[in-house]
């Protein structure tokens, strides 16, 4: 994604976010906006209402805010929109290179939970099959580098497939009918393809390579309300060592929020990892391989340093 592109697609909104940004920065803080999707911690955090409780007594809201998938939440962050927000490796990477005002704020290691579905009678039974066929994933999204690392593996590169650059909502029905031959995705995704849409799992994801999610902020935000940002990554890093022990009610809790019948988000959260900690030289480490790649591969326009983006908290 080109800076141009990714600057474009929030034209409208940025002058008005960039005056409420400043505003805010000046000003006392009233509200944090917090950007999450259909699974993980923040999910939990919005259900069990953790940082409401938390920042109630200090008289600052709270709001969460709801995407798709990580790009848009990367393009609504650089305008300020949201604060605080949970991708996978690939959206921050992209926004980044488009020279995004975002931080890494903490990190999560993934250890399950996303991989490359095929329909159940599909004729493809190794990675090496995926030659020539239709792949459907989110371009940008931690989908798109797990297709970009088990082509590599398999000794294939990204020319040998037909990349097919859909969101969640629209690859699942594109899968559902044979639209696409595979599709990288991740939970609850994963699970609603498993589960009801005649998926095989082709790949796991952790069979292929190290990935981690992250919590994102807002440059200026981090920069203005290190102390706040925080608290944030404190409540969010609580939340989710209460989740390891209490899966049946993080199940409960993704359910309630997302919609998502019970049974699928059940296996969502069994087979997840809560674990939210620093950014360290290993997560570092493994992140700038992906942002190498990328460019390498010619889908970002510039490289990138990730130690640049990642946020160092004020030390009191």
């Amino acid at each position: 994604m080109k800076r141009r592109e990714f600057l474009q697609l929030s034209f409208g909104t940025v002058t008005i976010a960039a005056l409420s940004q400043r505003a805010r920065a000046q000003g006392s803080l009233k509200e944090i906006r917090i950007g999450y999707q259909k699974n993980g911690v923040l999910v939990i955090v919005r259900e069990r209402a953790t940082l409401e409780e938390h920042f109630g007594a200090q008289g600052v809201d709270v709001k969460f805010v709801e995407f798709s998938s990580g790009p848009p939440m990367m393009e609504a962050m650089n305008v300020g929109s949201i604060d605080y927000g949970a991708v996978g490796d690939s959206p921050p990477v992209f926004a980044q290179s488009a020279g995004a005002a975002i931080v890494y704020a903490a990190g999560e290691p993934i250890t399950n939970g996303q991989g490359i579905l095929v329909q159940g009678n599909s004729p493809i039974r190794a990675i090496a099959d995926l030659k020539g066929k239709r792949v459907g994933f989110t371009k940008g999204s931690s989908a798109h580098n797990i297709v970009v690392q088990t082509l590599e593996k398999a000794g294939l590169i990204y020319a040998d497939i037909t990349p097919v650059y859909l969101t969640p909502p629209d690859a699942g029905p594109a899968f559902a009918n044979g639209s696409i031959d595979a599709w990288s995705i991740w939970d609850p995704y994963f699970a609603i393809g498993e589960t009801k849409q005649n998926g095989r799992i082709l790949v796991n994801a952790s069979d292929i390579t190290k990935t981690n999610s992250f919590y994102i902020a807002n440059r200026d935000f981090a920069k203005a309300h290190g102390q706040v940002l925080q608290q944030i990554i404190d409540v969010t890093a609580s939340t989710a060592k209460w989740a390891e022990t209490h899966r049946d009610a993080v199940a409960q809790a993704l359910s309630a929020v997302t919609k998502i019948p019970l049974d699928i988000q059940t296996v969502a959260a069994n087979r997840s990892s809560f674990a939210v900690g620093p950014i360290t030289e290993d997560i570092i480490a493994t992140q700038q391989g992906v942002a190498d790649r990328f460019f390498k591969l010619g889908l970002i326009p510039k490289p990138v340093l990730v130690r640049d983006a990642v946020w160092k908290p004020v030390q009191t």
